[in-house]
């Protein structure tokens, strides 16, 4: 057998990985900086009958107390954010970014260039890899809107495959890296294209606060000043990983926004004796609406500060669950089946989670 490049260790704890700190260990475990490196790792594992699981920033993730028993490859392919690139004879730019560099990073390194498109993602933990897998979106944007292709290893091919935006089939949350071809695909890098006129994204309701009394003498806000003004709010909600605050251990927004019938409405209203109008919600496709999880949770009696146990509800954000200190993933569970099953009973509405479960 040839010698290895990558170095493969076993029984390696995963709470570390996690941006909930909870975790048992993997089977066995590699890190790999390069798709040469990628490919050697998914050889080790079918030589030896393992399953796969890749890690990126370990941000939407959460890890079962027995581990995962199979090869947990970590994506840390970190080539240096390249610089944006013009498309010729149009006021459009492109980049490729590595799977393993940090999205805020990136984030503030289109925003310090002046390039708006995902300003309003700031402070979103995890790896640039990971965002086309689940669609992130955050204050009126996703990252869909800027993602024109992603480069993977197919792992059915065993080849290295650039899909298109069309064929990455996003959607609220979705792709088909989370959904139909869920296991399929390993990102290694993700081009972006970027409308150099766009203006920043402001429509969402707590930027509009925070810029409200924005001097009307000062030039409008560039995407470095939604940048801090997004990461401030979600530290303010306690929606942003700060080491050693009491919220941090946390996957973020633990449910989806769940999109119903708009008929739900009026069942929710009988519930709560309310009026519909009352009742906060967006327009979605087909007919149905979009309801905010975080307002079903309070009235449901899941409010900021609730505890069970080891795991609860961040004191400043309705929808982050969180581990309290010494949570395992059954508290965590725990938790969220108790919530499942009370708005499930209370409105007819069945929320989904967010973290993967490997």
């Amino acid at each position: 057998m040839p010698t290895l490049s990558i170095r493969v260790q076993e029984q390696v704890s995963l709470a570390p990985y996690t941006t909930f700190r909870i975790g048992g260990p993997a089977s066995y475990f590699c890190e790999v900086a390069s798709e040469a490196e990628l490919v050697e790792a998914v050889q080790f594992a079918r030589e030896r009958g393992l399953k796969i699981f890749i890690l990126g920033g370990g941000s939407n993730l959460l890890i079962a107390d027995e581990g995962f028993d199979g090869l947990v490859i970590h994506i840390v392919i970190t080539d240096p954010i390249p610089l944006v690139q013009p498309l010729p004879g149009s006021r459009f730019v492109e980049c490729t970014v590595a799977a393993g560099i940090e999205w805020n990073a990136f984030v503030l390194h289109l925003c310090e260039q002046g390039i708006s498109g995902i300003e309003c993602l700031a402070g979103i933990p995890g790896s640039v890899g990971g965002t086309p897998v689940q669609n992130v979106g955050a204050y009126g944007q996703e990252v869909a809107s800027t993602i024109t292709a992603v480069r993977a290893f197919d792992l059915e091919t065993d080849d290295f495959v650039t899909l298109t935006h069309d064929q990455c089939g996003f959607a609220y949350r979705h792709s088909i890296f989370n959904t139909t071809h869920r296991g399929r695909y390993i990102v290694t890098a993700v081009t972006f294209r970027f409308d150099r006129d766009a203006r920043p994204n402001l429509t969402y309701a707590d930027l509009q606060r925070h810029f409200a009394d924005w001097d009307a003498k000062r030039p409008a806000p560039t995407p470095l000043d939604v940048y801090h003004a997004v990461r401030a709010i979600r530290h303010r909600k306690g929606m942003l990983i700060v080491e050693g605050e009491a919220d941090c251990r946390s996957a973020g927004s633990f449910f989806k926004n769940p999109v119903v019938p708009r008929s739900t409405l009026d069942q929710i209203a009988a519930n709560l004796h309310l009026p519909v109008g009352e009742i906060p919600h967006w327009p979605a496709a087909e007919e149905q609406i979009k309801l905010p999880a975080a307002w079903l949770l309070e009235k449901a009696g899941f409010t900021k500060g609730f505890a069970l146990g080891h795991a609860g509800i961040s004191s400043r954000h309705t929808l982050a669950l969180i581990n309290r200190g010494h949570a395992t993933a059954a508290d965590i569970a725990a938790l969220r089946d108790r919530i499942v099953s009370e708005v499930q009973s209370r409105f007819g509405v069945t929320l989904e989670q967010e973290p993967v479960q490997p």
